[in-house]
């Protein structure tokens, strides 16, 4: 095989490629002959790769043959992001998937763990033990790029809060514990053990650290499969090389092989050295899959050597990277040529040993009968909802943000209310001014609750990460959120209320200020949930602010306070809006509780002297007297439960909505073999919760 010649350009870039031409005629004769008699699969090593790891039965074999991955553009048609790649990973071995940015690096790694989005469109085999099958729990586990962490937890704290959400309940806590300490210790996180991982405004970990405690979660229940993508982004070059050691040292840990496969963007020399196998891309095709050792002979063979004392990584991405050789004042040319030079490569893997004996390695291992993936077991739900209210009370009372900074301003607010409004007296002029103290208390008081969002928005993103890896359902989420946040907005309710209710002088009797407690409570719970069904809508914190504030606006304007309920314009304001606005049972409540006993002087003249509370409530308020105030407030609460069901069943069934939306909206692309979907958030395991 020789190399191919391709036109000369008057640049540094070119002449850069032709010198690697010149340099290959010295090498080719050799290189050829030292080419022609290697193997694509490394030869058995104290890490277990090579063809002799084809052999282990414990281990996971994962193939892909003429994969094909595109993604609809909607009326435009669609786009081609993965173009018939083929090869394995096998036991004890770490392949690594290097490439250009936008090459689909990605895209490959999520299409072998199944979490393609729901506008991509998927062909071609995939195999686990030479089956098609799931990624049974336990078996597998998937390291996202983003560090998606709790960050008011210590090391210890989040990775012992992992292992008690993974590990079954057969394990005892003290082993429990002592899986997550080994686990820290063998990331070489021990150090760091008690310090907090940190996020915005709060000095913790540094990236790597960060990194390594996400690895550290993931492979606390031994998975025999584990995916990373892009576990060196963002950081140094030592940082990465300490990341990448700790993942080779998983891979060759204790007597069961593991599969390790990495999505790489620029590895340092280093970590380069560590890697056993190498899928280079560039626009979706393959430009060499080996041996990462065989890569620089490949490249030199074919016209591309890597210049003396120069990472061969750097080498690699430079010659197939088309993106920024483009020299303002030769137009084109360069970019011409660096379409030529992945031409040139793309050519020579498909005529070369190592694709025919990638393709011969992957029909074997699926021939070959290492059963299926069986599924392990994992803790119980009521162990799931116990341990995620404990972690969720204590990122709560840790984050000044979600509940602490809203203890302030309520108060702050609380103090305004009741030396606005102090001591309000019987006279009949107090009738309106309680009415307005209540209608704020029960609005804009409780509108302050979406405060909290940016912060639950946050522990969206921890529950998405963690329920797609199969660590809990939806339904533990649900329940050990709202457990964990009950002592909090009880807290908010009793003491800005105590504040707004006594100064001001309302209806005295303990049971009529722990009635009012219980609304405001339940107005505040409300408020949370409607944020939360929001949040599970409108993921952007910025966007789901605005669209709460709006929602609440709207209930606020048909509660019947600003226009009374006889005088709201039937439409839209009085039905639906006056009788699905939670404003209204809360306005009526408080109302009742209010005047309900009381009594008033009458400024008719001729009149009665006094004014019964409920005449002032049936019409002056327009209040339904027909209900009792408790029914009201089973309303609020029934409204809190609706809500958090809603919730509950959007996050559930979004995974498979939005591909049916997705279908309805775009035109998919003609194919001439069958075509799998794979829905937008396609766990690797089945979800744990019971509903």
């Amino acid at each position: 095989m020789s190399s191919l010649p391709y036109p000369s350009k008057q640049s540094s870039a070119s002449d850069h490629r032709l010198n690697y031409q010149s340099t290959s005629l010295r090498y080719n004769h050799e290189i050829k002959a030292t080419l022609e008699v290697k193997t694509v699969v490394p030869p058995p090593s104290s890490r277990g790769g090579g063809e002799g790891a084809a052999t282990d039965d414990n281990g996971v074999f994962l193939t892909w043959k003429d994969l094909r991955v595109t993604v609809s553009n909607g009326k435009k048609g669609s786009k081609s992001i993965l173009q018939g790649l083929t090869g394995y990973a096998q036991p004890g071995e770490l392949l690594a998937i290097m490439g250009p940015s936008g090459c689909g690096k990605s895209t490959l790694l999520d299409t072998l763990a199944g979490r393609l989005g729901s506008n991509t469109r998927q062909t071609g085999d995939i195999l686990i033990n030479g089956h098609k099958q799931r990624l049974a729990y336990g078996t597998s586990a998937y390291v996202t790029q983003d560090e998606t962490l709790i960050t008011t937890l210590t090391v210890k704290e989040a990775v012992y809060y992992s292992a008690q959400l993974q590990l079954p309940d057969s394990m005892s806590r003290a082993e429990k514990k002592e899986r997550a300490e080994v686990t820290i210790r063998e990331m070489g996180l021990q150090d760091a053990m008690n310090t907090r991982i940190g996020g915005w405004g709060s000095k913790g970990l540094s990236g790597g650290q960060k990194r390594r405690v996400s690895i550290c979660i993931e492979i606390l229940t031994h998975p025999k499969l584990l995916f990373l993508d892009e576990p060196t982004s963002g950081l140094d070059s030592a940082a990465s090389y300490y990341v990448m050691s700790g993942i080779v040292r998983f891979d060759r840990k204790d007597e069961n092989r593991r599969t390790v496969i990495a999505s790489i963007h620029q590895p340092s020399g280093e970590v380069f050295q560590l890697f056993d196998s190498l899928c280079l891309l560039s626009a979706g095709k393959v430009v060499y899959f080996g041996p990462a050792s065989q890569a620089n002979e490949f490249f030199a063979l074919n016209g591309f050597p890597c210049p003396t004392l120069q990472n061969p990584s750097d080498h690699f991405l430079k010659t197939i990277n088309k993106d920024f050789e483009t020299d303002p004042e030769q137009g084109l040319e360069d970019a011409i040529t660096a379409e030529v030079a992945i031409n040139t490569l793309t050519k020579a893997y498909k005529s070369s040993d190592h694709y025919q004996k990638v393709k011969r390695l992957v029909t074997e291992i699926c021939k070959k009968d290492c059963g299926t993936l069986e599924e392990r077991s994992h803790s119980s739900f009521l162990t799931q909802c116990l341990v995620l209210t404990r972690r969720s009370f204590v990122n709560m009372y840790r984050d000044l943000g979600y509940y602490w900074l809203r203890v302030a301003i309520y108060v702050s607010l609380a103090l305004g209310l009741a030396t606005l409004f102090y001591n309000l007296g019987s006279d009949n002029d107090s009738i309106q001014d309680r009415g307005s103290l209540l209608m704020f208390i029960a609005s804009f008081l409780t509108f302050m609750t979406i405060g909290g969002f940016p912060s639950f928005v946050e522990d969206m993103k921890v529950f998405e990460r963690e329920r797609l890896n199969g660590h809990y359902g939806a339904t533990a989420f649900v329940l050990g959120n709202t457990f964990s946040a009950f002592p909090y907005l009880l807290l908010i309710s009793v003491i800005p209320g105590a504040i707004t209710y006594y100064l001001p002088g309302l209806h005295k009797g303990y049971e009529h200020f722990i009635y009012f407690v219980l609304v405001l409570f339940a107005c505040m719970m409300l408020v949370e949930s409607l944020m939360m069904t929001v949040a599970s809508m409108v993921p952007n914190f910025l966007m789901g602010i605005i669209t709460g504030a709006g929602i609440q606006a709207f209930m606020i304007l048909g509660g019947g306070f600003f226009r009374l309920p006889n005088d709201l314009p039937q439409p839209f304001w009085k039905y639906p809006m006056y009788y699905i606005a939670f404003h209204k049972y809360a306005y009526q409540g408080m109302f009742k509780n209010e005047f309900e006993g009381l009594t008033f002087p009458s400024n008719q003249a001729g009149g009665p002297r006094t004014i019964p509370g409920e005449q002032i409530l049936r019409d002056r308020w327009q209040v339904e007297m027909g209900v009792s105030k408790w029914v009201d407030l089973a309303i609020l609460l029934g409204m809190v439960v609706l809500y958090r069901i809603l919730f509950l069943v959007i996050i559930k069934t979004s995974e498979k909505i939005k591909p049916i939306i997705a279908a309805i909206v775009s035109v998919p692309p003609k194919q001439t073999t069958e075509i799998m979907e794979i829905p937008l958030t396609t766990p690797l395991h089945g979800d744990q919760s019971v509903v």
